[in-house]
């Protein structure tokens, strides 16, 4: 007998596969992109095994409607969340913006795992299988702390009524 992770764990995802077809079902995020292939589990109870190689992009969303898709493929102005702006090409050429944590070791995995530019959607976050895209390009570093300027030396403070 199998030892089922809880349900708890599995999300609600739409996979977009290469030709555009969405999937519904729910999914352990947790290995997703370490693991090929991904475990599905449908609506109606099926498991599904697709291969990253066949998939477009793994949406996490809120509820099961037909606008999965963000509104806005890019931000119109700079992003307030704190981490890394990317522009993720598409093989066919499209383009999407989104904001990825400030870690290059995330971004060597087999995908990478953004935050969309519409925060309103019902799209919490996006996974890209690295296989669906032709380039990334780093827009900027939101969120960093500034460095501090050197302190200047500290001066002895004058004494009063000559101690």
């Amino acid at each position: 007998m199998k030892n089922r992770a809880p349900a708890s764990t599995h999300k609600k995802v739409v996979i977009v596969l290469a030709n555009k077809k969405p999937v519904r079902g729910y999914l352990n995020p947790s290995r997703l992109g370490q693991i090929d292939p991904v475990d599905l589990l449908t609506p109606d109870g099926e498991h599904q095994e697709l291969s990253l190689a066949t998939i477009r992009s793994v949406y996490f969303v809120r509820d099961f409607s037909d606008d999965f898709e963000p509104e806005r493929k890019a931000f119109l102005s700079r992003p307030k969340l704190d981490g890394l702006w990317l522009r993720l090409r598409y093989l066919d050429g499209e383009t999407l913006e989104g904001v990825v944590p400030n870690d290059l070791l995330s971004l060597l995995d087999n995908g990478v795992q953004i935050t969309p530019p519409d925060v309103n959607s019902t799209t919490d976050r996006i996974f890209i299988p690295r296989t669906a895209l032709s380039e990334i390009t780093v827009l900027g570093v939101v969120g960093i702390a500034r460095r501090k300027p050197a302190a200047a030396p500290v001066a002895a403070q004058p004494r009063l009524f000559n101690e």
